[in-house]
């Protein structure tokens, strides 16, 4: 039984609370999954900083009719987080104009398709005909109550970022993303061993030139994701091999789609097999090459990356 249903209109500012409550608290786990520094009470003063481009305190106040101590509350934060900037004005050095920061033009950059997504679904959960605001409210939190609003923003993303995803093959100018991607990935996980300093450096020589590809994941002409089919041998097979997506871009499952690509093109090519070297500490990665089809197989002991203690492949 809930109890403040059971009040009707009476119980309306509490039902109301709940569910900013709720949201706000969903809408802060989608930030957190996404590793984004961002706190969703903070969003309608951040908003007017970035429509404005460059806004005073008082116009802040004007727009959004909050207290002057809600407002500085706020400012401090987003100052704390590196997000804002506050500069004199150009024309009148008396004014204090907030700006965006350069990480808070980069953090924007990442809360967009979130924002997206959030005001999508939002849009979803309330597209209801009803009688009176007191069951508009009922059917909202039912739909909030058969799955949570973080988990239907975080599925929503990863479905709107593989349809705007397109592949590329290698070229003089994306050899640049080839390393920078790989280097991050490896310094976060483990370190750049001399083989990947070769590798990478030097990709036309160790992949391209002796009949490999490298394919690169594309949203709006940006360069988001790579992966690698590096020839081993004269018998046709390939390593599965240099896969890395910007940290901006993970959890929204880039890498799968790569390597799904993989797949279908080592398919297509009529490649005996793929195999691929990795570490079991990568729990995630060793699931998801399970789920696509690869097996273990025995790893030997002059492996090419000191890191692999795990070798799998998928045959055709």
């Amino acid at each position: 039984m809930d109890a403040l249903r059971g009040y009707g209109e009476l119980g309306l500012g509490s039902r109301l609370k709940r569910i900013s409550e709720y949201v706000m608290k969903e809408t802060q786990a989608v930030y957190d999954y996404y590793n984004v520094d961002f706190d969703p009470y903070l969003f309608p003063i951040f908003k007017i900083i970035v429509n404005k481009n460059g806004v005073t305190n008082s116009e802040i106040q004007y727009a959004l009719k909050f207290t002057q101590p809600a407002i500085t509350q706020a400012l401090n934060k987003l100052l704390k987080k590196e997000l804002i900037a506050i500069v004199p004005d150009e024309l009148d050095k008396r004014k204090k104009i907030v700006k965006l920061s350069e990480k808070g033009k980069k953090t924007l950059e990442t809360l967009k398709p979130i924002w997206t997504s959030i005001e999508k679904i939002i849009k979803e959960f309330t597209l209801e005909s009803s009688s009176s605001l007191i069951e508009h409210l009922n059917i909202l939190e039912n739909k909030l109550n058969a799955k949570s609003f973080s988990q239907t923003i975080i599925d929503d993303i990863k479905i709107e970022a593989t349809h705007n995803v397109e592949i590329a093959t290698y070229k003089n100018e994306y050899a640049k993303h080839f390393y920078d991607l790989n280097v991050e990935w490896l310094k976060t996980h483990f370190y750049v061993e001399p083989f990947d300093e070769d590798v990478l450096s030097n990709p036309e020589q160790y992949i391209i030139n002796k009949g490999g590809y490298i394919f690169f994941a594309l949203i709006n002409q940006e360069v988001v994701g790579t992966v690698a089919l590096m020839p081993l041998g004269n018998e046709g097979v390939f390593e599965l091999t240099k896969m890395a997506v910007s940290p901006n871009k993970r959890g929204r499952k880039i890498g799968q789609y790569l390597l799904q690509y993989c797949i279908n093109f080592a398919k297509d090519m009529r490649f005996p097999k793929l195999i691929l070297y990795s570490n079991t500490k990568l729990e995630n990665a060793i699931y998801i090459y399970r789920k696509y089809g690869f097996i273990e197989i025995s790893n030997e002991q002059n492996s090419p990356y000191a890191r692999s203690d795990i070798k799998m492949e998928l045959v055709f």
